[in-house]
């Protein structure tokens, strides 16, 4: 998905904030955030975390210097094992205008050595918001990877998948009644953009106001 075609399937939908949330990196954002920028839509600086348990927790931050410096430390994280391009692609990391900059070798598939309690905490650190992505899919979700919904450490925010039925999933899972939720497309193809989403009444595009949002502080809520 070249960062064009991508803002202009998100202006097709009428997506006013977007983020980039790919596996164990977040070296595409600049590129993705300039389009964004020239396109009038918010962007946010993503990344989709795979945890020692392989649950999968999506990432946000407001200050772009922040997040690299976050991405710097994930990336020492990673097992050092190189990615095998023939199964799973190149992964390239490209400019704004789609020119390859340079091809990570390093697999960015496998987990992180963090385990869950860890990811929360560095995130934390470098002042970014985290909470569990997809908790309904039946793999790399807190769910699927523990069983059971922990204590600790606690989240304000859960992902859902873009077509997951919130009524009947609440009473197989009653654990998440009264919980924020939160979908988004989950997109791996252009195809996929808009198919899930929420609207979000809140001052302005940012991390902090989604915090907000999810704790329904000042009328602020996701629907």
């Amino acid at each position: 998905m070249s960062p064009g075609a991508l803002m202009q399937r998100a202006k097709d939908f009428n997506i006013e904030w977007i983020a980039i949330t790919d596996h164990n990196s977040m070296a595409n954002c600049p590129a993705y955030q300039k389009i964004a920028n020239s396109a009038g839509i918010a962007f946010s600086w993503g990344v989709e975390i795979q945890s020692a348990e392989e649950i999968h927790l999506l990432a946000y931050f407001d200050d772009s210097t922040q997040a690299e410096e976050f991405d710097a430390e994930l990336y020492k994280s990673l097992l050092p094992l190189d990615n095998d391009a023939d199964f799973f692609g190149d992964q390239v990391i490209i400019d704004e205008n789609e020119n390859i900059l340079r091809v990570e070798q390093r697999a960015l598939i496998n987990s992180s050595i963090w385990d869950l309690n860890t990811v929360v905490n560095r995130v934390h650190e470098f002042g970014g918001m985290v909470f569990p992505a997809h908790v309904d899919a039946s793999v790399n979700s807190i769910i699927s990877q523990l069983g059971f919904l922990p204590k600790e450490p606690e989240f304000q925010l859960f992902g859902i998948t873009a077509g997951m039925n919130v009524e009947n999933w609440l009473k197989q899972q009653p654990v998440f009644v009264g919980k924020s939720l939160i979908r988004a497309s989950d997109a791996h193809y252009l195809a996929d953009i808009g198919t899930g989403y929420s609207e979000l009444f809140i001052d302005n595009a940012c991390v902090a106001e989604l915090q907000k949002a999810a704790l329904h502080i000042d009328g602020r809520c996701i629907r």
